[in-house]
């Protein structure tokens, strides 16, 4: 773990909780010190802190300190935990372990499975990982199914509500939930494209949702409160709960979900291992993989990904930074224009601007007049910002998303367009930076800035901020409602995380950070259909190949030992 930079609220903690230690003298400073790398060790993501035996021996004499949840501190394994995150990683190991144990019994499925993946391959080395992560998800009610962009989780997962609904009756309520809108969006589309080609008939199709939604939706968001409406006193009515980009899920979202499961409901979290993990606290879905291999199958064939971005992904998942980088700076024959890897030779700021003036013309382009903004107007903008995307892996400092965005907003204000740094324009896109339950707006939600259709108002102030909502439908907030937001032409790595671009542009810093690890680089690359540019020296990236996200948590221990 790398050494934390302490923040005044972390000092400020471990000042509270000192003076209420009962500890004075030298016991009081050494106990204030893990206090303030505890809170440090939550804020990078990490549910515990990890202590010597010497560090284990300064919390013995604390009345703060036990080894149970008597104590706002716990101390586990080796482990220091707030007893908040204690409990959700000892709550959902019991859970997840109950789940893992479970055998579901099912009827004969094999002429289904032939239906849907068809004959079993001849040879051990064929081995159809779809059709054995179905296999899996049938007789477990916990089910994780890992795998890359374009590997078919969902195309499986589309197969395995249908053989569950053939088998267990059109009765079963099935849910599909994702972390965020845009998340739930695409699993929506995929589930949706994936029905036409179903071996099943008419009947058991219409049965299959094709309506998703975030967790904080599925969960019931209570307004001006962090407790949602159903838990394990008031269980979620569904059958079976689907939850796409389960990496992106946190510690404390996925002990409040596996708690609000009903008794005998499924459980099914699809993601991609090697993606970075959640904002938040916790690894949830690595450990869990690791902690749960008779539940988990890895999905490795890539069906629709782009093989030259699908390559590259895997150079640097094996920490091969010389491959990596060579795909990027060979001398491909095709046109720039075609390549789908390459490292950016043009400058940075013109580079991103020419591509962001193709947006703004559409943005000037839309007819004016009352109620003339359409429905497709709206969303045809959206697909026009989502084609490009600047990808940063910091937020601050030079090459950070801020910097950038602030830059793009200069150069197409010299250029004619009405963007004022720091102002409301149309065209201007922007990203949420806090929930806000009322407005069902949530971190990570990216609107456009437009006129308002329905206003009767001629004054550049009469505008909406524009949301695309998880079922597909569109919102419109007058801007002065929206929580934080800032400016998105560019975003950090972490923000894009359940979002797909055809073309992404990578910026890395120009001086070492620990921010950058292969999993970060591989979920930015990864955000691409179509093409990747780097902006990056050498010896940064092949920095970042080689150094992996480390989370410190106990749920991987508790999954394994627990009785």
């Amino acid at each position: 773990m790398d050494e934390p930079i302490f923040t005044a609220l972390d000092h400020q903690f471990a000042r509270f909780m000192t003076r209420q230690s009962g500890l004075t003298g030298i016991a009081a400073d050494r106990f204030g010190l893990l206090i303030k790398r505890l809170s440090a060790s939550l804020t990078a993501g990490h549910s515990c802190l990890p202590l010597t035996s010497e560090e284990e021996q300064v919390l013995h004499g604390s009345c703060l300190v036990s080894a149970d949840i008597t104590t706002p501190l716990v101390l586990w394994h080796g482990r220091l935990y707030l007893q908040r995150y204690y409990r959700y990683e000892l709550r959902l190991a019991e859970q997840l372990k109950a789940l893992a144990q479970a055998q579901c019994t099912f009827p004969e499925y094999q002429a289904e499975l032939v239906a849907c993946f068809g004959q079993r391959p001849e040879t051990d080395t064929e081995t159809d990982w779809q059709r054995q992560a179905a296999e899996m998800a049938l007789t477990r009610p916990l089910a994780l199914i890992s795998g890359g962009p374009g590997t078919g989780k969902t195309r499986t997962v589309a197969r395995i509500l249908g053989l569950l609904l053939l088998a267990l009756g059109p009765d079963l309520q099935i849910a599909l939930a994702a972390p965020t809108g845009k998340a739930a969006m695409r699993l929506k589309e995929s589930i949706s494209t994936s029905l036409a080609a179903l071996p099943f008939s008419a009947s058991i199709k219409e049965k299959i949702p094709t309506s998703a939604c975030t967790l904080h939706r599925l969960l019931g968001v209570r307004r001006y409160s962090s407790v949602f409406k159903h838990n394990h006193a008031n269980p979620l009515p569904w059958d079976v709960v689907v939850v796409d980009e389960a990496s992106m899920v946190d510690l404390a979202m996925m002990s409040k979900l596996v708690d609000a499961l009903k008794p005998g409901a499924r459980l099914v979290l699809l993601g991609d291992k090697d993606q970075l993990a959640s904002v938040e606290s916790g690894a949830v879905l690595a450990d869990c993989i690791q902690a749960l291999p008779d539940n988990t199958v890895t999905l490795h064939k890539s069906y629709r990904f782009n093989l030259e971005i699908s390559a590259f992904a895997q150079a640097v998942n094996r920490n091969d930074s010389a491959a990596a980088w060579s795909m990027l700076s060979s001398d491909a024959p095709e046109a720039t224009t075609t390549k789908s890897l390459q490292l950016l030779q043009e400058p940075l700021p013109d580079f991103i601007v020419a591509q962001y003036i193709r947006y703004m013309e559409k943005v000037a382009a839309l007819p004016g007049g009352n109620n003339s903004r359409q429905e497709d107007d709206i969303r045809q903008l959206f697909q026009s910002l989502n084609r490009f995307r600047v990808l940063c892996a910091i937020r601050l400092g030079t090459g950070g998303a801020l910097t950038l965005n602030r830059l793009v907003e200069q150069k197409l204000a010299a250029s004619g367009y009405p963007c004022q740094p720091g102002g409301w324009y149309p065209g201007r896109p922007v990203i949420i930076l806090s929930n806000d339950y009322g407005l069902n707006l949530f971190n990570g939600d990216i609107g456009i800035c437009l006129p308002d259709p329905s206003s009767q108002s001629a004054t550049p102030g009469a505008l909406k901020v524009w949301f695309e909502r998880e079922d597909g439908s569109l919102k419109g907030y007058q801007p002065y409602r929206l929580p934080a937001c800032e400016t998105v032409f560019a975003m950090t790595i972490h923000k894009s995380q359940g979002s797909e671009f055809a073309e992404v542009l990578v910026v890395l810093p120009t001086a070492d950070t620990p921010l950058l690890t292969r999993e970060l680089i591989y979920t930015a690359v990864t955000r691409a259909r179509t093409r990747v540019l780097i902006a990056s020296d050498q010896a940064i990236f092949n920095a970042a190949v080689k150094r992996t996200i480390s989370r410190s948590s106990g749920l991987h221990e508790m999954l394994i030992c627990w009785e």
